[in-house]
């Protein structure tokens, strides 16, 4: 990327893959958080959106959102979704209510994970809601990052990390329609499908896709250089690489007026 033309011939690439994404030619129309919707009352997705992706690493996300879908559906169980009552609850009663429906999968450490972080939005927000603790931090997102990932990290175990800290922020601003400042501040979220993405694009060697925290950090790095005064911000690409991925990354190529343009 260190020639204006080869910048350029990137970027094109880039676009061809967001207008694919567009056009509903990579799939995808379905993401696994589309579960919430119509199901989930909209000033509660705030916090259903939050404490459910306190749990989503390293499994099916779209089983996972199937899972939170059906516990808010169920009125015995969408208590779990409120902080204050999560948080002040028995560790007994918030684990029988997340395994119900199989939200939790490891019976102690999901349910103390949930509770943790319930806690940390409770002390974070004088309203003891995820849009209360948005407000304290003005909804600006060097703000927010001190609260989350500095001064209260150990509150939000997993939802601090760089992966799934700016994958939060994107399905906050997708579902729930907040209008963050400063989103150029949000990278993409380097899990193995962006990983792949990136090194079949170019922008990284394959050394990355080992996955460590400093590839991880790498991938968000070399996206945030490349993307700079494109007018996109990192986290736009997110969605388009990680359903390119999923399809086996057919060649980059769109149909405008009979034209075809772009290419891998």
């Amino acid at each position: 990327m260190e020639q204006n033309a080869t910048n350029e011939s990137f970027l094109a690439k880039v676009k061809t893959l967001i207008q694919m994404h567009k056009e509903g030619l990579l799939g995808g129309e379905i993401m696994p958080e589309d579960a919430l919707l119509g199901i989930v009352a909209e000033v509660e997705l705030p916090d259903v959106l939050t404490l459910g992706m306190a749990l989503n690493y390293q499994r099916n996300a779209y089983s996972l959102w199937q899972s939170v879908a059906q516990t808010y559906r169920d009125e015995r169980t969408r208590w779990v979704f409120q902080p204050v009552a999560a948080a002040q609850s028995s560790l007994d009663e918030l684990r029988a209510a997340l395994l119900s429906y199989r939200v939790a999968l490891q019976p102690n450490r999901h349910p103390e994970i949930w509770q943790k972080v319930s806690r940390g939005i409770v002390q974070s927000s004088e309203s003891g809601d995820v849009r209360g603790l948005l407000e304290i931090a003005q909804y600006n997102i060097a703000r927010l990052k001190i609260i989350m990932q500095v001064t209260h990290k150990a509150d939000f175990p997993y939802l601090s990390g760089p992966k799934i800290f700016n994958y939060w922020l994107y399905a906050m601003e997708t579902y729930t329609g907040v209008k963050w400042k400063s989103r150029e501040l949000i990278t993409v979220a380097p899990d193995t499908h962006i990983l792949k993405a990136t090194v079949t694009l170019g922008l990284c060697p394959s050394g990355v896709l080992n996955g460590s925290a400093e590839d991880r950090k790498t991938v968000s790095e070399a996206w945030e250089s490349a993307l700079l005064g494109s007018g996109l911000a990192p986290i736009d690409v997110h969605t388009p690489l990680w359903l390119w991925s999923r399809a086996g990354f057919p060649p980059l190529s769109i149909q405008s007026g009979g034209i075809k343009r772009g290419q891998p």
